[in-house]
């Protein structure tokens, strides 16, 4: 059983080398996966830094392809089409993947044939400082994942990030693939839930752990308002494809969730950390503006 490890990327060079390194270190034989670089139309030197690091590493089986489609999910599905493996391992340009990780990936399937899909912990590395306005309940916003040391099966909101995910290529090609309306993590979901149409055998294993790189234009308040907006318009999206139902239902969850925000905020000003309340309610409010508005 060998791994197909798919790095679809736009314009990180800061990072993108970093990456390829972790991945090129691994402890699993190289024998035992390959690397696919989807280039998404990048500006700003990141296909020379990649074609420098395929000719500096000829022992690695790696490749970078361009996909001219723009956006995460065209990237991802066209890994999809250019693995050749069994298993198809997903992390972001800006991560670092454990030296275990590939290792452990293998392992973990080869123990359970039934598995379909697995994720882990990601952990994010701060260019400066982790921010004050950062809460559990705000954690998407620097794809922070961590649901602790027990293994379980994926459920509800508790599904792999694509910062560090893995799927067999041959439930992947079952499914409809990644959803190309999408752009940001409600893709994660939607492969996701696609999946578990097919089989629910999909589990968070602790032990698989990828460092996310988080520079400060990150964590800024443009990028946080602009996160907040784009989960609500990707979610209304996700929903209107599903029916009008889900749409409205997911308007009456997001509207619940807004109130019980404004019930934190309460608690966190009681604890003297009102701006983690501020900036809950903040996103709260802008994802359901924009899944209502679009």
């Amino acid at each position: 059983m060998r791994i197909s490890v798919v790095i679809c990327t736009y314009n990180r060079a800061k990072f993108i080398r970093s990456c390829l390194e972790h991945i090129f270190n691994q402890s699993l034989p190289k024998s035992e996966y390959e690397v696919i670089v989807v280039n998404n139309n990048c500006t700003d030197g990141t296909k020379t830094i990649v074609d420098e690091f395929i000719a500096e590493h000829y022992e690695l089986d790696i490749k970078q392809v361009t996909e001219t489609n723009q956006g995460l999910s065209f990237a991802r599905n066209r890994g999809i089409k250019e693995a050749k493996y069994e298993l198809i391992s997903y992390i972001d340009d800006d991560g670092e993947a454990n030296c275990e990780w590939l290792y452990r990936i293998r392992d973990h399937f080869l123990k359970n044939n039934k598995l379909v899909g697995i994720g882990g912990k990601v952990l994010p590395i701060y260019e400066t400082s982790e921010p004050n306005w950062l809460s559990y309940h705000t954690r998407m916003m620097v794809t922070h994942i961590d649901y602790g040391d027990k293994v379980f099966k994926c459920y509800g909101k508790k599904y792999p990030a694509g910062c560090n995910m893995t799927y067999s290529k041959d439930t992947l090609l079952k499914t409809s693939g990644f959803n190309e309306s999408l752009k940001w993590r409600v893709d994660d979901k939607h492969i996701f839930y696609e999946v578990s149409k097919i089989s629910n055998e999909i589990y968070y294993f602790p032990d698989l752990i990828v460092y996310h790189n988080i520079d400060k234009s990150r964590i800024s308040d443009e990028s946080f308002n602009l996160l907040s907006k784009r989960l609500g318009q990707e979610e209304k999206l996700r929903t209107l494809d599903l029916g009008w139902f889900h749409y409205f239902l997911k308007i009456i969850n997001y509207t619940i969730i807004l109130g019980v925000s404004l019930i934190y905020y309460i608690g966190f000003t009681l604890k003297g950390e009102n701006l983690k309340g501020i900036y809950l309610v903040r996103f709260r409010y802008l994802a359901l503006k924009a899944l209502i508005s679009g």
